[in-house]
């Protein structure tokens, strides 16, 4: 039998890719594997272990020892994301996790280590991967890639729509910055910069609905 493909979602924060990953992977019955979170679990357990963030050994040290493992209920399809057993999924988004996890992902040690354990989940195909390097490090032999992009306001007002969604309290200004840094560290750092793949298929989803982005995705990889 063939082997299950897997997509590659990659983009900007803000750009979409996390909601239109989700749906995907629900369309088609693949597992959604959010790259994201797992910086951000590293993000969190290092906030929690009072480690500090200038030492990379010490970051790179706390990844290798964590292990990754991904729960999903099957009755509401929720994906849980576990560390040494504990659901870490509830405390991914919090200020103090979103201002220190771009530091986090540039440190190379963090990265190889996160990008084998992604490569593992992905392994046996049927997997809709998303972040900001898995068509060009994490899986460059993807099925399918594609890179969302679009406008800083639009992707600043989805993120302030998604805090709201939470009853998380948030600065404008603060989250304006937020996402200037976080942009400025994803394209500069030396170890899977945000770029689009050659052979990436990219969408603006500055003006389309994650419903529109959804359709083009199930379009090119025939579950439409």
């Amino acid at each position: 039998m063939p082997r299950i493909p897997n997509i590659a979602i990659d983009g900007p924060a803000g750009s979409g890719k996390s909601t239109v990953a989700r749906a995907v992977a629900a369309k088609l019955n693949f597992l959604y594997v959010d790259t994201g979170a797992m910086y951000r679990a590293v993000t969190y357990l290092a906030l929690k272990a009072a480690l500090d963030f200038r030492k990379e050994t010490s970051l790179a040290a706390l990844t290798r020892d964590t292990n990754f493992s991904l729960v999903q209920h099957l009755r509401s399809g929720v994906i849980e994301l576990w560390c040494n057993g504990e659901d870490v999924s509830p405390f991914l988004r919090t200020r103090e996790v979103s201002q220190m996890v771009a530091w986090v992902a540039a440190v190379p040690h963090v990265r190889s280590h996160l990008v084998r354990c992604q490569r593992r989940f992905a392994k046996n195909g049927g997997v809709v991967m998303e972040g900001r390097d898995i068509g060009t490090v994490v899986l460059p032999d993807a099925d399918y890639k594609f890179f969302l992009t679009a406008a800083l306001d639009v992707r600043l007002a989805r993120r302030e729509q998604e805090l709201n969604s939470q009853v998380q309290s948030f600065d404008k200004e603060e989250l304006h910055r937020e996402f200037i840094f976080r942009d400025e560290m994803d394209l500069k750092r030396e170890a899977g910069p945000l770029k689009a793949a050659p052979d990436a298929i990219v969408i603006d989803c500055t003006e389309l609905s994650v419903e529109e982005v959804v359709v083009k995705i199930l379009d090119v990889c025939g579950g439409g």
